[in-house]
Order: structure tokens, then C-alpha cells, then sequence
């Protein structure tokens, strides 16, 4: 079991208050995705499950049972960090048996869980290896093995990746969500990269300043984003907005349109630009252009082969259908 329910928590640093009173529930088995910019609370909030900090006031339960007050240790939860902490000295047997060691347990049943928590892992062949011997992706699998040997009710994950490179991070990515596959067990993850929440969460809790502007499945968030702020985070590229006269035709203050759901044609459209920079990345082409009144400049999303360059004149129709409307107070309307 891995439900985590948050009742009113808050957490302030002195006068400071960095999370205001908020309620969130975990189910049991659940990827939850923390988003935000860097600031926003979500480590904090991470931390606060964990027992790392104490909370200001309100209550964490685990499980239905009262853990507000409960040391870290006792919580059943198991972090893995953003740096590997693991012992340069030691093997990756030996890291992984780390916990286990701690809490005295057999060596019979230390060996069944480093085995299979290799073979999961796929670190059967680098046991006997130190940290120093492994590549980044290797060192922080290592890192999720030795959580995985406590079999916690819940896995914490703070920005684990944010120490790799590029093609490591696709990869660890995919390999924590099969992992997810594998273990049925809740997993709460912190991140700032919004393509991490919307590829690997169940659901997304999106925070700002402390305050969570929304929760949803990943496709929830993209398609009915709750206001202005999750409409800009959710999407890469991010979503167009548009103000002045063309969104008081629509009766908003301001209209939004993603990049995808923008038409593109050399002779006709609602709007007439100018391309600044094409970014040509093979199966897709990113647009900027200019001169559009109330946004500029507008990225279009199109396909790879398209034919922009520096200084074209484009024509733009927006699919109707696919426009979000915003009120003056930033909320989405119906």
C-alpha cells in the first residue's frame, strides 16, 4: 500500500510562508508528477512527505495512519536524489546492500533482494564494479536499486535525471516508467521539465509559489488547462497568446493557440507574418513569426518538410476548435 493524503499542509521558513495550507491525495500505485519553475515549492513539498522538513501545520497521513510527526526513517518511504550519494569504495553490491545492512537483515534475504533489484535494473554484470566504473545512468540506477531493496510504500524521486546528459535522460526515462510497470508501487517525482511530467505521470501536480494550480492526467492539463500559467508551462512549444482586438472577438482578454493547431499557407489565412527563425528538426519544423498583432512573435508547429525561410511572408488560420479562451482574471472560460 502507497496512498499518501496531504490535509491542509503548510510550510513556512520564519515569516516566510513558501506553502500556503494545501490539501493533495496520492492514490496507491500512482506516478505523480511535481512540475513547476525553479522556486515554486515542489521540492519542498517532496520533502515534507518524506519527513526531511517539518511541517508548519496541517497533516500527512500514509496509509490512513497520522505520519505528520513520524522521523523519515519510520515513514516506509524511500528517496532517491538528485546526486547518487553512492560509496566510492564500495561496490555496487555493496551499495545497494547498504540499507538492508543497516537494518540488520539476513544475508540470505539481502542477496534475494540485490539480485533481483539488479535484474530489474539491469545491473546484474556491474555488481562487483564501483561507482567510479559506471556511467552516469548506470550510478543512478544504482542509486533507485538501493531504494528498491527497502521495498518502500512509496518511491520519492527529487529531479533524479537533472544530472545527466540529454540522451541518458530520454532513456532513465523511459526505464523509471518501466520500472513503475514492474513494481506497481506509488512514485512520487519532482521535476522542472514539463515534457518529464507529461511523458512519465499519471497524474500532474502543477505548482506555482507554493500553490497548486492544477492536477490532472497529462492530456487533461494539455487540453483543458485550468489558467493562463498552466497553458504556458504545459506544452513544448508552448502555447500562443494572443490579446487585443482579435481575443475581444472572441469575448476574452486573451485567446491561446498551440503551435500544432495553427495552419500554415503561402497565398491565404486569418493572419499575415513574416518568418523570423525556422527550426528545422527533421520530422517537424518550428516557426517563428512576426508582424501578428497581439502576439509576437507566434510559433507554428509544421511539418519537417515545410518550406520557410528568413523573411517569407506566411499566411496563419488558427483551427477554431482548438482555441482557449481566457478571462481578465487569467482563468480559462467555458
Amino acid at each position: 500500500m502507497g496512498r499518501i493524503q496531504l490535509k491542509q499542509v503548510q510550510k513556512k521558513f520564519g515569516d516566510t510562508e513558501v506553502i500556503p495550507p494545501l490539501d493533495l491525495a496520492i492514490e496507491d500505485g500512482e506516478f505523480v508528477v511535481f512540475v513547476g519553475p525553479s522556486g515554486c515549492g515542489k521540492s519542498t513539498l517532496l520533502r515534507l512527505i518524506a519527513g526531511l522538513e517539518d511541517t508548519t501545520s496541517g497533516l500527512i497521513e500514509i496509509d490512513g495512519a497520522d505520519a505528520t510527526d513520524t522521523p523519515p526513517a519510520k515513514r516506509g518511504l524511500a528517496m532517491v536524489f538528485q546526486s547518487y550519494a553512492l560509496y566510492p569504495h564500495m561496490s555496487v553490491r555493496k551499495n545497494i546492500a547498504f540499507p538492508m545492512r543497516m537494518a540488520k537483515m539476513s544475508k540470505e534475504e539481502q542477496n534475494k533482494r540485490i539480485e533481483a533489484a539488479a535484474k530489474a535494473l539491469n545491473l546484474t554484470d556491474y555488481l562487483d564494479r564501483k561507482p567510479g566504473q559506471l556511467s552516469g545512468g548506470q550510478r543512478q540506477r544504482v542509486a533507485i536499486g538501493r531504494a528498491i531493496v527497502r521495498e518502500p510504500a512509496a518511491f520519492l524521486f527529487d529531479e533524479p535525471l537533472s544530472n545527466l546528459d540529454a540522451a541518458l535522460r530520454v532513456g532513465m526515462r523511459m526505464e523509471i516508467s518501466e520500472l513503475h510497470k514492474k513494481l506497481d508501487t506509488t512514485m512520487v517525482y519532482v521535476t522542472h521539465d514539463q515534457v518529464e511530467a507529461m511523458t512519465m505521470a499519471d497524474k500532474i501536480v502543477v505548482l506555482q509559489a507554493g500553490v497548486i494550480e492544477q492536477v490532472g492526467s497529462p492530456l487533461e492539463l494539455y487540453r483543458n488547462p485550468r489558467n493562463l500559467f498552466v497553458a504556458g508551462f504545459i506544452g513544448s512549444p508552448k502555447m500562443n497568446f494572443i490579446q487585443g482586438a482579435e481575443a475581444v472577438k472572441h469575448g476574452a482578454q486573451t485567446i491561446g493557440i498551440r503551435p500544432e493547431h495553427i495552419d500554415v499557407s503561402t497565398s491565404d489565412g486569418a493572419w499575415q507574418g513574416t518568418v523570423g527563425v525556422a527550426e528545422h528538426l527533421g520530422s517537424d519544423t518550428f516557426i517563428h513569426i512576426h508582424g501578428i498583432d497581439g502576439c509576437d512573435p507566434m510559433t507554428v508547429r509544421a511539418p519537417g518538410d515545410v518550406a520557410a525561410k528568413h523573411g517569407d511572408t506566411v499566411f496563419l488560420t488558427p483551427q477554431t476548435t482548438q482555441i482557449h479562451k481566457f478571462g481578465a482574471d487569467g482563468l480559462r472560460m467555458t
